[in-house]
């Protein structure tokens, strides 16, 4: 029997998804938590790993077994030997079919930006931030010249291990609330470091460092070189995974957040 579980997790305590030796990950948390309850090891797969510091609202893993359990209790079981810090929000039976990560045609990510003179303690792992006020409209423009499908190897990490650059950049929106800058990235994959990636060179932007074009002439040169440093992960949140709706996989539960109202038409 095929199970698949939505997963949220605080990333700032954790070194990323993917178990490390003599690191704290997610994966290891979950999987620990699944042998204490189901008494064997259930090794799981996932949507996406994301990186050191980095949050889940909408993660998707899945894992094979012998065990019946009513979906309720892989919820509960499981979440009685987790740390406060990750939660199985759902678990549901799945055909043999789905695959956590091959069977995703669109992940989202959100990244939460605090625009202050002085940082606030109270953000500190959830939030990024800059002291500096932002142009919005010079990221927005800026933003429109990474839609389509490009190579994105100037946004890639040197320790990507996919086996193609060439991704599909559906939608990114930038909104502004209060202190607050909201960003919205929409893509069929993403690369290792390249929402945070990007993210920098939107910020170098938003500061007028560069005008809007250098963000395309930087896509165009496919060297990580040119683009600007790798943002900070505190901010940035896996919101969802999309899969064909025959699978019928529930949404995240986004709404654990305070700020999700400011995507309320929808991931």
């Amino acid at each position: 029997m095929r199970i698949a579980l939505g997963v949220q997790y605080d990333g700032a305590a954790f070194c990323g998804w993917q178990s490390q030796p003599h690191r704290r990950t997610v994966q290891d948390e979950l999987e620990r938590a699944l042998r204490e309850f189901a008494c064997v090891p259930l090794p799981t797969v996932v949507a996406g790993r994301t990186d050191t510091g980095v949050h889940g609202l909408g993660q998707v893993v899945h894992f094979d077994t012998g065990l019946e359990r009513a979906p309720f209790s892989w919820v509960r079981g499981t979440n009685a030997f987790l740390p406060p810090t990750v939660a199985v929000q759902w678990a549901q039976p799945m055909p043999e079919a789905f695959h956590a990560r091959f069977s995703a045609f669109e992940r989202t990510y959100y990244y939460v930006l605090y625009v202050h003179p002085v940082r606030s303690p109270m953000l500190a792992g959830c939030a990024g931030w800059v002291h500096t006020p932002l142009d919005v409209d010079a990221m927005r423009e800026a933003a429109a010249c990474l839609i389509g499908e490009h190579d994105f190897s100037a946004f890639r990490s040197s320790e990507c291990q996919a086996k193609t650059p060439v991704k599909h950049l559906y939608q990114i929106d930038v909104r502004p609330q209060g202190d607050f800058i909201h960003f919205r990235f929409r893509a069929n994959a993403f690369l290792h470091h390249m929402v945070r990636n990007l993210m920098g060179c939107l910020v170098a932007v938003g500061r007028r460092r560069y005008p809007p074009p250098w963000l395309g002439d930087v896509l165009a040169s496919r060297d990580r070189a040119q683009a600007a440093p790798t943002f900070m992960p505190d901010g940035l949140y896996l919101a969802r995974v999309s899969y064909p709706e025959t699978f019928a996989v529930p949404e995240p539960q986004t709404a654990s957040v305070p700020w999700s109202a400011v995507w309320a038409d929808g991931p």
